[in-house]
C-alpha cells in the first residue's frame, strides 16, 4: 500500500466541472493510461445502464472496485467513448500531494475531495447535492483503498450507500446505484518482469534467490518471510500455521495495543473502521492547537481540547499511526489468493503488492501491455429508507453486484 500523509487536510477541493475542458483532455487521457500503465485499449460493455438514466434526467451512482492504481483514468476513458462527464470522490492526500495545475485540473474534471479519516460533512453534502441535481453521475470506490486484489472485492465501506439514501430521501429524481467491474490484463506475457521482481525482494530481505522453486511457492516463501520479520517486531516471537491466519493475528495484536493506549474499545466494528476511529483519536494529538480549534466547523474532522505533545508523546504517537497504516498493509492480504487459482494476473497483483511493501515503490512496476475490461451490471433505483439496516443492506447489495462481476469477467478470460 502507499504510504499518504495522515493529517487534517489544508483545505477542501471541489468540483469544476468543464465540459469542454473533458472533450479537449480526452487524448491526453489515453496518452496517459499507455505511457504510464501500457494500457493499449479499454473496453466497456453496458454503459447504457449509465447513460440512459443520466439522459432521462436521473442521478446515477457508479460504484466500481478499486483494485488498481489507474481504475479511475480507465473508467473516464470509458465515459468518454460515451460523451459522459463524470463526477469522482477522491481522497484528499492525492490533491494534497498534486502540482498546482493538477488540481486545477482535477477540480475541472470532476474531481473533489474527501477525508476518509473524519467524517467530513462537506464531500458528503458535496456528493449528495450531485446525485440531487448534479449534470453528470458520480463515482465512488467503496473499498476506499488499493488492495490488488481482483477476484476479490474487499468489503465496501459504507459511505456510498449512506450517500445514496441520503440523497434519495431529499432527491425530487430517481437516485440509482450501478455496480462496476473493473479488470486489468496483460497482452504480453508478464513472467520475466515478475521474476526479476522476485529476485530484487528476495535480495531486500537477504534471502538466497530461489530461481528453481515454482513461483506460487516462491512467492509464499517472500511474504512468510517478510511476516516474520514483522512478528518478531511486534511480538519478539514467530508464529505457527496458515499465513492468512498470521495475517489476521498480528493485525489484531497491534491494532489492540494502539487502541489500548488511547482507551478506545471497538471490537464490534471490522477493522478498517477500528483503524479510522483510531486514526481519528491520534491525528488530532499531532496538531499544534490553534489549528484544532476550528476542525469541526469546516469538514467535520475531530475537534480536541488536548495540548501540543511533548517531543516523547509526539515520538509514541507517530508511532501509533506507522502502526496504523501497518494494520491496513495487513488487511489488504487475504493470505490466500493464490492458493487455489494461482493465474497470471494473480501472480502478477501479489508481486505488485509485495513491490509496493518490500521496495517501497509508489507504483509497481508495469510488466507488459495491458487491455482494461469494464463492465457495468443492472442498476437498482434506490428508495428512500431510514436507519442502519437500510445501509447495510444496500452496501452488501453493491459488494456482492460488483463480486459476481469481476467474477464473471475473470471465468470469460
Amino acid at each position: 500500500m502507499n504510504r499518504q500523509p495522515y493529517c487534517r487536510p489544508p483545505q477542501w477541493w471541489g468540483p469544476r466541472l468543464t465540459p469542454w475542458l473533458i472533450r479537449l483532455t480526452q487524448g491526453h487521457r489515453r496518452r496517459t493510461l499507455f505511457q504510464r500503465q501500457r494500457v493499449t485499449e479499454v473496453v466497456c460493455d453496458g454503459w447504457e445502464q449509465v447513460s440512459s438514466r443520466w439522459q432521462a434526467g436521473d442521478g446515477v451512482l457508479i460504484t466500481p472496485n478499486h483494485s488498481a492504481h489507474y481504475d479511475s483514468t480507465a473508467l473516464y476513458i470509458a465515459g468518454d467513448q460515451h460523451d459522459t462527464p463524470l463526477f469522482f470522490m477522491t481522497a484528499w492526500q492525492v490533491f494534497g500531494q498534486a502540482k498546482w495545475w493538477e488540481r486545477q485540473l482535477m477540480q475541472r474534471l470532476g474531481c473533489f475531495s474527501i477525508d476518509r479519516e473524519a467524517n467530513d460533512r462537506q464531500a458528503f453534502k458535496q456528493a449528495i447535492e450531485v446525485l440531487q441535481s448534479g449534470p453528470a453521475p458520480l463515482v465512488i470506490f467503496p473499498e476506499g483503498d488499493i488492495y490488488h486484489t481482483t477476484d476479490y472485492v474487499t468489503p465496501f465501506r459504507e459511505g456510498a450507500a449512506a450517500i445514496a439514501l441520503s440523497a434519495a430521501k431529499r432527491a425530487n429524481r430517481k437516485i440509482w446505484v450501478v455496480p462496476c467491474g473493473i479488470r486489468f490484463r496483460y497482452e504480453d506475457d508478464p513472467m520475466p518482469g515478475i521474476l526479476q521482481a522476485l529476485e530484487a525482494m528476495e535480495r531486500r530481505l537477504h534471502l538466497r534467490v530461489a530461481a528453481d522453486l515454482p513461483t506460487p511457492q516462491r512467492i509464499h516463501r517472500l511474504a512468510e518471510a517478510a511476516l516474520a520479520l514483522k512478528e518478531l517486531d511486534y511480538t519478539e516471537h514467530t508464529s505457527e500455521g496458515m499465513v492468512r491466519e498470521r495475517i489476521r493475528q498480528l493485525a489484531g495484536t497491534v491494532l489492540a495495543r494502539v487502541e489500548a493506549r488511547h482507551g478506545l474499545s471497538n471490537e464490534d466494528k471490522g477493522l478498517p473502521e477500528r483503524v479510522k476511529a483510531a486514526r481519528q483519536t491520534v491525528i488530532p494529538l499531532l496538531e499544534d492547537p490553534a489549528d484544532r480549534a476550528d476542525a469541526d466547523d469546516e469538514t467535520g474532522a475531530r475537534k480536541s481540547a488536548a495540548p501540543i505533545a511533548s517531543p516523547d508523546e509526539r515520538r509514541h504517537l507517530e508511532q501509533d499511526m506507522e502502526d496504523l497504516f501497518f494494520v491496513m498493509q495487513l488487511y489488504s492480504y487475504r493470505g490466500d489468493y493464490l492458493d487455489s487459482n494461482p493465474t497470471i494476473e494473480r501472480i502478477a497483483e501479489t508481486v505488485d503488492k509485495l513491490e509496493e511493501d518490500i521496495l517501497d515503490l509508489q507504483l509497481p512496476s508495469v510488466r507488459g501491455r495491458r487491455r482494461v475490461r469494464i463492465e457495468l451490471g443492472e442498476p437498482r433505483e434506490v428508495e428512500a429508507a431510514r436507519g442502519r439496516d437500510a445501509v447495510e443492506e444496500l452496501t452488501q447489495w453493491m459488494q456482492q453486484s460488483v463480486q459476481t462481476l469481476v467474477l464473471d469477467m475473470a471465468a470469460r478470460t
